[in-house]
């Protein structure tokens, strides 16, 4: 750690089971202290791959998103959405609407995309009664906790992102795209590496293959980097599942995931991947104020059920392409 980083800042509380918190105290201007404490902030998420700061009393969305700017490099538009945000700003959203009552299991932010985020921020300006941690888990020791054999497959097919784009689930053509214009969305597709089909109804179906490993830019470690268990049909409820399966067809749920060669990913699998993020999993809960940045690359997150309002808004910051970080071949040593 950077030694100005004690001079500047107070301490960093680092317990067993939680991310790092920093206590801060803002003196009723967070955008100023962000913006002299940037360096020092960057650093602690370089170092540990997250940090929870505690004391700015965020509680107003354009001071929020004055603070996210501040310590971000350049905040990102959302592209290929899984499901709808309200847009606040230039950059600044809610947290994805789901269910409250069902997790959104660990992933990383846009593993799909050939460009994604290399951090994440998130803000909370209203606590929920209960439950809705974002919970986290560091993806090189997942990577060093699976079974090898399960490693080398995904290093050697990748993974295989299907979608389907309707009027009545999921993400909406505009939510993903931007657009419902059919050549804007061909466009987009051809461009980043996704293949489309156009369905009888008017509906979009599309494929695309993604490295289930990458290198981070950084720190060079390899970290087990995808959506495979959050978007696959085994990590829905078994209700929410059947129901959809009855209404749309086993090919027509609105997402799903295979192995890079199209083959399915068993039940066993996704239960597997999940348990192996849970039993590496950190979490804090939120408090009203509280401020998070994360390392999409280094750091899955999940949003656990919750009870009573809950309102986070989200930033997507400092893009980096898929391009830029292929996975190394020694894949899997932590």
């Amino acid at each position: 750690m950077p030694s100005s980083l004690s001079l500047s800042m107070p301490g960093v509380d680092l317990e067993p089971g939680k991310p790092p918190i920093l206590r801060a105290d803002s003196a009723g201007d967070a955008p100023s202290w962000a913006a002299e404490h940037r360096d020092a902030v960057r650093a602690l998420v370089t170092e540990h791959g997250a940090v929870l700061i505690r004391g700015l009393g965020l509680g107003e969305q354009d001071e929020t998103a004055a603070v996210f700017r501040r310590l971000a490099t350049g905040l990102m538009t959302e592209k290929e959405a899984f499901a709808s945000r309200q847009n606040y700003a230039d950059g600044v959203y809610s947290s994805s609407k789901w269910p409250q009552q069902q997790p959104m299991c660990m992933h990383h932010e846009l593993s799909y995309t050939l460009e994604f985020p290399g951090l994440m921020l998130f803000a909370c300006l209203t606590a929920p009664a209960a439950g809705g941690a974002t919970a986290l888990a560091d993806a090189p020791t997942v990577l060093g906790a699976l079974p090898t054999d399960l490693v080398v497959r995904f290093l050697r097919e990748g993974w295989l992102l299907t979608r389907n784009y309707n009027d009545e689930i999921g993400a909406s053509l505009t939510d993903a795209f931007g657009s419902d214009d059919p050549g804007t969305v061909e466009s987009y597709c051809r461009a980043s590496a996704i293949e489309f089909e156009w369905q009888p109804d008017g509906g979009l179906r599309t494929w695309q293959r993604r490295s289930a490993v990458v290198r981070h830019p950084v720190s060079g470690r390899s970290c087990w980097f995808n959506q495979i268990a959050f978007l696959n049909e085994w990590t829905l409820a078994p209700e929410i599942h059947e129901y959809l399966v009855d209404v749309y067809g086993a090919d027509g749920l609105p997402f799903n995931t295979r192995y890079g060669n199209g083959a399915p990913i068993g039940e066993d699998t996704v239960r597997l991947l999940n348990e192996v993020y849970q039993s590496h999993t950190v979490r804090e809960p939120w408090q009203s104020g509280d401020l998070m940045l994360v390392d999409n690359i280094r750091t899955a997150h999940s949003r656990e059920p919750y009870e009573g309002p809950r309102e986070v808004l989200v930033a997507m910051a400092d893009p980096v392409r898929a391009a830029d970080c292929p996975p190394s071949e020694e894949v899997t040593t932590p």
